[in-house]
């Protein structure tokens, strides 16, 4: 059984509450998991686990999300959060940006499929008004040939561009977890 972090209790900041609780949100959203905005980012670990979230070789990291990720049981307890006695945090409010863009970036793949759904979502539209433009012009009302159609097509092709791209990312996305999952899977067994 693994201890895991601590509820803040303590006197904490209200910027530093309300930003935890907008990661939160977000990241929830964004990986479907529930992410517990009250806890801190230390532990008691054992060697077993250290050992596992070291094995995990990835560009962005991000110890909380590592241990979730490996797989073991997690418990939290309550603790006072006391306030820092000497120095200040060394993570600046754009580097804390930086980690959770990084993090949401590296741990899920609905920011593509968001962005799938925004280029479907422009090629429907400029269907929808090339549909509309041949209508005009048949009953005579475009002034000017060649302009509508051009835009039409233009955001069409702009929407399904989007929508390749989104695709491949997501593609790229499930390799990169599987490699990621194999490596672990390797890396246990052995």
């Amino acid at each position: 059984m693994l201890f895991w972090h601590s509820e803040r209790t303590g006197r904490i900041v209200f910027f530093k509450k309300l930003s935890s609780k907008i990661y939160a949100k977000i990241y929830g959203y964004f990986t479907n998991t529930n992410y517990d905005y009250t806890v801190a980012n230390f532990g008691i670990y054992k060697h077993k686990v250290i050992a596992s979230v070291l094995e995990v070789n990835d560009y962005i990291k991000y110890f909380p999300l590592f241990v979730k990720f490996v797989g073991f049981h997690t418990t939290v307890i309550q603790v006072e959060h006391n306030s820092r006695e000497d120095g200040k945090s060394s993570y600046s409010i754009t580097a804390l940006i930086s980690l959770a863009f990084n993090t949401i970036i590296s741990f899920s793949n609905k920011p593509l499929k968001l962005f799938v759904k925004f280029g479907m979502l422009i090629s429907l539209i400029s269907f929808i008004s090339g549909v509309f433009t041949i209508y005009k012009y048949f009953r005579g009302e475009i002034e000017v040939l060649g302009y509508s159609s051009l835009i039409v097509s233009i955001w069409f092709l702009s929407g399904v561009i989007i929508t390749i791209i989104g695709v491949t990312g997501i593609y790229v996305g499930k390799i990169l977890i599987k490699l990621k999952i194999g490596q672990f899977i390797l890396s246990t067994k052995l």
